[in-house]
């Protein structure tokens, strides 16, 4: 078994209508990239990218029911993130209702809502499509990537205005060593 690139199709729209996923924005955007896993000539399961830079919004995993517990929807997900990566996506984000558990599991961290780069909270999915009761979860995907350790975006700006401080250097050193190792992801 293994996922290959797939062409979005009435094949794909109908596979995703039957998870209950969204399917009206599916061809309105150039930047998706679809993935599958075909069992005997049968698509049994589904996946896609929006592409943005260096940041993607992995979306529309789905697996017929028949085909779930087979490992499809973690080959997809390891498909997609490593074509992903390969485009320079150095940070995925994603919305479910129902799959915070499955996700997690694959190193996705639950995040707010109000961390979500412009372009990805621009989306579709983000901006009505998908409830505002969805979890919002991301993940780094390259080990050397400029995501890799922090947590908030503005950490090379704060750094930045502490080194401009001039005076008090023993408060100034302490002071961006805290909030250094506060914008560090502790794994």
């Amino acid at each position: 078994m293994s996922a290959t690139p797939i062409q979005l199709n009435s094949e794909v729209e109908l596979l995703l209508a039957a998870a209950h996923l969204p399917t009206s924005d599916l061809r309105e955007t150039d930047r998706l990239k679809m993935f599958g896993v075909r069992t005997h000539e049968c698509l049994v399961g589904v996946v896609g990218i929006e592409h943005y830079g260096r940041v993607g919004l992995l979306r529309s995993l789905a697996v017929i029911e028949a085909q779930r517990n087979h490992r499809h929807g973690r080959v997809l997900v390891s498909y997609a993130e490593s074509w992903a990566s390969q485009q320079g996506v150095e940070m995925l984000y994603l919305l479910t209702t129902t799959a915070a558990g499955f996700f997690a599991r694959l190193g996705y961290e639950e995040t707010p809502r109000s961390e979500a780069p412009a372009v990805i909270s621009g989306t579709s999915q983000f901006a009505g499509l998908c409830p505002s009761s969805s979890i919002f979860m991301s993940k780094v995907l390259a080990s050397n990537n400029s995501f890799k350790g922090r947590r908030f975006w503005h950490a090379p700006k704060t750094m930045e205005v502490l080194q401009s401080i001039s005076g008090l250097q023993p408060w100034k050193d302490h002071l961006g060593e805290v909030l250094w190792r506060s914008c560090l992801l502790v794994r």
